[in-house]
Formats: structure tokens, sequence, C-alpha cells
């Protein structure tokens, strides 16, 4: 049973506290002194313990990374992540989206090339919290990179999937270690810490799950032309959009623009356009304090009736009691909910 008191605390979002770094921090202990993954997933586990003071999401002084902790286990909830590399580095989440179950803990790393509402469960306990960082994939930076590879590879035989866990490999272990050690030092963070996001970038994008990154940018492809149209989506959810228009910019027949966009998302493209709505009615009433009947507005609904019934629907409970929840939870400082992220468009 969905739990309608608590919020998924592993995604990135708008909502997250500035990473506070404590009085003294270990000597940085650089990749090549590590002389075996235990030793590396140890060094890891250390630097994410000691940066992220207390649960929950934590920017960082590199745009677009996050760091996350969390000591309790969440049952499974609906959620929406935005395009980004996500590495667990201690603890589990289980992904499902349609009949796919998908783990990414300290072994995998999961890469999400468009955004996507699945739903997700953590496995963590005080003695062992959820450990992770995000890096949010920044299609400027990807189209940047192809270019400097002057990439030739063919198109992958089969269509690339909008989520994926992948195991984790050498290169990207010792990746991440490095900007743990250039974020547990201000100056190292600002002047290192953009390189080895690049560097991060690099490795998946040149790994098994680079196709489908590649492919969210080209719009050659079926894939590419529905990830633009979420895109889209993510940008103008408050607004008044049709399958009609979403087809004809994607250069599809509505019939075929209905069979590639459930591929994809498994869901259609209005039944997607509604979750979208939700979630970020969610991030205005649990984040920024909106009222509800605002809340409804402001993402583009027209009845406060239908958007409460369609809330507790997919939340499993009312606006009003997420509100009470989120109010509760502010007045004892204990933020609860993560916001989903506020996509911008992408060409």
């Amino acid at each position: 049973m969905k739990n309608p008191h608590t919020a998924d605390r592993a995604l990135a979002g708008t909502a997250s506290e500035a990473v506070s770094l404590p009085a003294s921090l270990p000597t940085p202990l650089s990749p090549a002194g590590v002389h075996n993954e235990d030793a590396l997933q140890r060094r890891v586990v250390d630097l994410l313990l000691q940066l992220t003071q207390r649960d929950g999401a934590h920017q960082t002084a590199i745009d677009g990374v996050r760091l996350y902790r969390g000591s309790e286990g969440h049952p499974r909830r609906p959620v929406m992540y935005e395009p980004s590399i996500f590495i667990v580095c201690q603890g589990r989440k289980r992904g499902f989206l349609g009949d796919q179950v998908f783990i990414y803990d300290a072994q995998q790393y999961l890469v999400l090339s468009v955004p996507l509402p699945f739903e997700c469960e953590t496995e963590a306990t005080p003695e062992t919290p959820l450990l992770a960082i995000s890096v949010r994939v920044d299609l400027t930076m990807v189209a940047e990179l192809l270019m400097a590879l002057d990439d030739t590879r063919g198109s992958a035989v089969a269509e690339p999937v909008g989520i994926y866990a992948t195991p984790l490999d050498a290169p990207l272990s010792n990746a991440v270690l490095r900007l743990l050690e250039a974020l547990a030092h201000p100056g190292d963070a600002r002047i290192l810490g953009p390189a080895i996001v690049r560097e991060i970038c690099y490795r998946v994008l040149t790994g098994e799950q680079g196709d489908a990154i590649r492919a969210a940018l080209t719009h050659q492809h079926h894939f590419g032309r529905i990830a633009k149209a979420l895109r889209r989506i993510h940008a103008d959810f408050h607004g008044d959009l049709d399958v009609v228009t979403l087809a004809a910019e994607a250069g599809m027949s509505l019939a075929v623009f209905h069979a590639h966009f459930k591929a994809v998302t498994l869901t259609s493209p209005m039944q997607y356009v509604k979750t979208t709505r939700l979630h970020h009615a969610r991030i205005l009433i649990a984040h920024d304090g909106m009222n509800v009947s605002a809340a409804a507005t402001r993402v583009g609904y027209e009845s406060a009736s239908q958007f409460s019934r369609e809330f507790k629907r997919l939340f499993g409970c009312s606006p009003a009691d997420e509100m009470r929840r989120a109010r509760t939870a502010a007045e004892a400082a204990a933020p609860r909910v993560e916001a989903v992220a506020r996509y911008a468009t992408a060409a």
C-alpha cells in the first residue's frame, strides 16, 4: 500500500539544502591510491556521510549535482525524475515502470534519458542510510561531447529505452570518487568539479547507455522525437496542450505518435500531461506552500474538484492532506518532500 504521508527523498529536485561542510574532512585520497573496489566504496561512503549531515537532498556548489541521504525505507510510490545519472553508493532503490523492475544500488547506476513518471521503493536504515549522487543530463554538454567524439557509430539495432540500470564500472566509480573529493573542498569544487562532471557524462555516453542519450538528442529517430515532445510538455504543462499539435511538431501522424509515445513512456500523451501537472502541483503545495485552489489553477486545471480526485488517485492522499502534512513537517524542521525538477525546453 502506498504511504500518503511521505514523499520520495532520493529524487533530484528544486527543494534541497546546500551542502554544509563539516569542520574537518579526511585527507583526500587519490583514486590511484585505492587498490580495490572495497576501499573505493568505503571512501565514497565516508565522504557522502560527511557531506550530507542530515536526511534529504543537498544542493552542491556544482550546478546540476545533488547529494542524497535517507535513513528510512519507503514503500512503492509514484515519482518523476528529471533526465539524470543517478548513482546509489549505499542502500538500494527499486523502480517499477509497467512490467519492468530495475534495481539500482552500489553496483548499479540509473540513467534517465527522458523525464519519466514511474514508481519507486527505497531500502535504507539509520545504521545503513541511503547515500546517492545525481548528475543532471545536460543536453548541451552531451552535444558538445558528441561533436568532440566525432561519433560515427551506427544507430542501435534496438530502440533505446528511457530508463535503464547498468553495472557501475571502474572508470565511472573513480570519477564519482574524485567528484566527491572535490566537493569536500570549495576551491576544488569550483575549479575541478565541472570537468569531473563532464567526465562522468562522457563515461556514461560511451558506455552501455550512450545510445539512449544520443537518441534523446537527435530527432532523426522516433525516440528522439518523443523525447523532444516530452521536453515540450514539461515546459508548457500548464498550458493548452493537445495531442494533434504534439504529433505535428514531432512530424508524425496521430496514430504513429500515440504508438511511439506509449512505447517510450508506457502511457498515453494526455495521461502523461495529467501526471506531469499533478507532480508539479504537489511541489507547489508541499514545497512552495501554495493553497490547493491556486495550485490547481497554476498547473492548468479548471475544476478544483477534478484536480482533487485525480491528485488522490495518483498520490493516495488529498491535496489538503498533503498540505497539512507539509506544514507539520515544516514546523518540525524536518523537510519531507523532494520536488520534481522543473524542466526547460531543450532543442
